[in-house]
């Protein structure tokens, strides 16, 4: 008689467009259904992009409705219940107040707990900071995104149990330049052929600096009239954003383009994919960018100093210089030999050290070894 499949529910706060989001329908598709039955369990019922990926991919969606951090504690007996019915042998939660309620699952019901961080301590708030602290030994094992957010969690929080990095990866065979949608889509943005097109995707939150985004493209447009923004995001930081697009006078300038369920032809039809971050995990999307060989100018916050090497595979200023990532912006623009050979180099990086094929076997390796 087969074994019978090691049943993983992940539990996260929503299931919309951002990094972690992204994650899991992702790994999904790659993961040994033979072995493993994956159940998801999130909160906020308006955040559901990824749900239909998830179930596409062979998972199993369950939204607890819970309209703030508060009532998503209070969904421990739901949780706990529903893990007793479909016999649930691990639990894996993603980032803090999904990963509260899981811990307190956990120690109700005594089921295997794994929790990926996905950001720095530093980042947040004191509340959300002294309830991680205080718990964060009410599970096995914590996986950290980058080598940057488990050095965060060890000085932050020095855990008395694992902490191990895993780096998020992407799907190489997905994330492919693609030159003909890049080319239609650029027709149907009224973006012209000899037009530099730099784009970004982000959630709206205050650490992806999207105003200042938009101040690098104003000082880069100013240097050279054929550089063009594109924006693929949304958040709660909308208005403030939308009106520092208008006080630059970027409205024919920068498209925003808002939340894309595909972003594969937009990232084909950029010419260079800039971040601005103050502070990151491990992003995602510029592992997207990167596996699509985008060139890649950006900050070096957090964990993309381990994803890009100054002048080797992207451009890099410090996080305080961001105003630099103007000029360059300007470099790429004069040199298309440099252009191509960072991102040739930056798909090359993605392929040897962020495959998401890379990423599925480690998880399972976890996976397998919680009892």
């Amino acid at each position: 008689m087969a074994n019978p499949k090691k049943k993983v529910l992940h539990i996260i706060k929503s299931l919309g467009r951002g990094g972690a989001e992204m994650l899991l329908p992702e790994t999904l598709k790659l993961h040994n259904k033979e072995k493993f039955e994956f159940h998801y369990i999130y909160f906020l019922p308006w955040k559901n992009q990824m749900v239909s990926a998830i179930q596409e991919a062979g998972g199993k969606v369950n939204c607890f409705n819970a309209t703030n951090n508060i009532k998503i504690i209070l969904k421990f007996g739901q949780i706990i219940r529903y893990c007793k019915k479909h016999e649930i042998n691990l639990i894996h939660c993603h980032l803090p107040w999904a990963g509260f309620v899981g811990r307190l699952v956990h120690f109700l019901s005594k089921i295997p707990l794994v929790y990926t961080e996905h950001n720095k301590q530093e980042r947040y708030n004191k509340i959300t900071f002294l309830i991680n602290k205080f718990s964060f030994n009410f599970q096995n094992l914590v996986i950290a995104v980058s080598d940057d957010t488990k050095e965060s969690i060890e000085k932050n929080i020095h855990p008395k149990i694992e902490v191990k990095t895993i780096l998020n990866g992407v799907n190489t065979n997905d994330f492919q330049k693609n030159e003909i949608s890049g080319i239609q889509l650029r027709k149907k943005l009224g973006i012209a052929d000899d037009e530099i097109l730099i784009g970004t995707i982000a959630v709206f939150r205050f650490q992806k600096r999207i105003e200042e985004w938009l101040e690098v493209i104003k000082m880069a447009h100013d240097k050279n009239p054929k550089v063009r923004g594109i924006v693929i995001g949304d958040g709660l930081l909308k208005p403030e954003i939308h009106k520092k697009w208008m006080d630059l006078g970027l409205q024919n300038i920068v498209i925003m383009a808002g939340l894309q369920t595909e972003v594969k032809p937009y990232l084909s039809a950029m010419d260079i994919y800039m971040m601005t971050s103050s502070f990151e995990g491990l992003p995602i999307a510029l592992l997207e960018a990167m596996s699509m060989t985008c060139p890649i100018v950006t900050t070096d916050a957090g964990g993309i100093k381990e994803m890009i090497v100054d002048g080797e595979n992207g451009l890099m200023v410090s996080v305080e210089n961001w105003k630099q990532l103007a000029e360059k912006i300007e470099i790429l623009n004069q040199n298309s030999n440099l252009k191509i050979n960072l991102s040739e180099a930056a798909r090359k990086t993605v392929l040897e050290k962020f495959s998401m094929n890379r990423m599925v076997k480690d998880l399972e390796l976890v996976y397998q070894k919680l009892k």
